[in-house]
């Protein structure tokens, strides 16, 4: 039996139809070689972050049991971006699926092209929101408890979808 490692992905779509791509997201990644999908969180409606003029997200955590190594699943989860019809016009453009990894166990990857925790995901609502729905206790290494973090956040504006 392989080992196994707690992993957290981030979904945000914010064109086309972010429910449908969110069935495809979870349907697709819990077909992944030696994973299953353990827990997703609820859908959330937040603002765009960082730019205006684009509709709003919806975003949501989801959990997974991976005996894939980080860059494996990294690599997995553009393809399912693609899948989903992402395009990458421009930094920061609006997107049918956008996936993040946000932990790998407990590890601390730096590399490039994969950054483990996620360096932002912290100060965000759109992704510690969800986290904390599905895994309070969970730890962002070097950040601490998700549920403990919350207040940080508690002035950016997200509802349930």
């Amino acid at each position: 039996m392989s080992v196994r490692t707690r992993a957290f992905v981030a979904f945000g779509a914010n064109l086309g139809d972010p429910a449908a791509a969110f069935a495809l997201a979870l349907r697709r990644l819990g077909e992944l070689p030696d994973s299953d999908v353990v827990a997703q969180s609820s859908l959330y409606r937040t603002a765009p972050v960082g730019v205006e003029g684009q509709p709003d997200y919806i975003n949501a955590v989801i959990e997974l049991s991976t005996a894939l190594p980080a860059r494996p699943l990294l690599e997995a989860l553009l393809a399912i971006e693609h899948e989903g019809g992402r395009t990458r016009d421009f930094h920061m453009a609006p997107r049918t699926m956008d996936l993040d990894l946000l932990l790998y166990g407990d590890a601390v990857v730096d590399e490039e092209g994969l950054q483990v925790p996620h360096p932002r995901m912290h100060l965000r609502a759109f992704t510690l929101v969800p986290l904390a729905e599905i895994a309070p206790d969970v730890i962002i290494p070097g950040r601490g408890r998700a549920a403990d973090l919350l207040p940080g956040v508690a002035a950016q504006q997200i509802a349930r979808s």
